[in-house]
């Protein structure tokens, strides 16, 4: 007997290493928007390493657990998603540059969450964006709390758990 495929769309969540924002992005989203297929990657990845205790603490504030978080260099299955959430410009940049066949379907959480429209099927709402041709804005980042203390990635959780959720609040 074969398991059915997954057919939910695929939202992969990106940011540099795959440690902190797109992790707690990732997870958020999973655990909160069951119709989708959540993913998480990196621009320059150490693979196969678990987040740090403090993503990990800052997640469990949310009642969230992910004990089998590897991290993920971006590549050619995470290029093929519905849509890929970058964590600040530079990401966006990054996508443009190395999987330039994604750029159509690649923005920033903080401009999703302002500018994606909420009527139709996710694929037609994304191409209407045109995020190709974008400029994207210094104002889309999601600060990096790779450097700072516990306190430092409980913010960046908060402002992600209000972006994710008005994300969701934009799809069906």
């Amino acid at each position: 007997m074969t398991a059915a495929a997954d057919t939910r769309p695929v939202v992969c969540f990106l940011c540099t290493g795959n440690a902190a924002r797109s992790v707690m992005a990732r997870a958020m989203f999973a655990d909160r928007a069951p119709g989708y297929r959540a993913v998480g990657a990196g621009t320059l990845v150490l693979e196969g390493h678990p987040m740090s205790q403090r993503t990990r603490r800052a997640l469990a504030r949310y009642g969230i657990v992910d004990a089998g978080h590897r991290s993920s260099q971006f590549g050619a299955d995470h290029a093929s998603a519905d849509l890929v959430i970058a964590m600040e410009p530079g990401h966006v940049a990054w996508v443009r540059r190395h999987h330039p066949g994604a750029a159509a379907r690649t923005s920033t959480l903080p401009y999703l969450v302002d500018h994606l429209p909420v009527e139709g099927p996710l694929a037609d709402r994304v191409a209407a964006l045109d995020l190709a041709t974008v400029e994207v804005q210094a104002w889309e980042e999601v600060v990096d709390p790779a450097s700072g203390d516990q306190e430092v990635f409980d913010a960046c959780a908060a402002d992600l758990d209000r972006m994710v959720d008005g994300l969701i609040a934009r799809l069906p």
